[in-house]
């Protein structure tokens, strides 16, 4: 991946890959989200972007496993309404636990409440 690091820009809901370092860098790819809070606290990525110029680096797979490690570290749960996201966790299901049905529902029902956001 090179030169690419990872920040979390949690008021605009995304967390990006900086390819030439945070502080002068371009964002190269991201996955957008949002924080549910009940009924637990979860981070819900609803989708991944990144430019066409970086595909194939492993950029949208390391910003997956940062977003679970965030979640971790907050003591979050992940419901990945993201197609990749939600893929990337069936191929790593140690790394990224499954969350319950009522959490999934209400981050459904969130999403479907704000499709605005999105």
């Amino acid at each position: 991946m090179g030169d690419i690091e990872i920040r979390d820009d949690r008021a605009a809901g995304r967390l990006e890959a900086v390819s030439g370092g945070e502080s002068g860098g371009e964002v190269v790819g991201r996955v957008e989200y949002f924080v549910l809070d009940s009924p637990g606290r979860a981070l819900v990525p609803v989708h991944t972007i990144v430019d066409p110029a970086h595909e194939g680096q492993g950029i949208a797979g390391s910003l997956a496993r940062e977003l679970y490690a965030v979640a971790r570290r907050e003591g979050a749960a992940v419901v990945p309404l993201c197609p990749y996201v939600a893929g990337w966790a069936a191929r790593h299901q140690d790394e990224a636990p499954a969350p319950g049905a009522a959490l999934t529902v209400a981050a459904e029902t969130w999403l479907a409440a704000h499709p605005e956001r999105f």
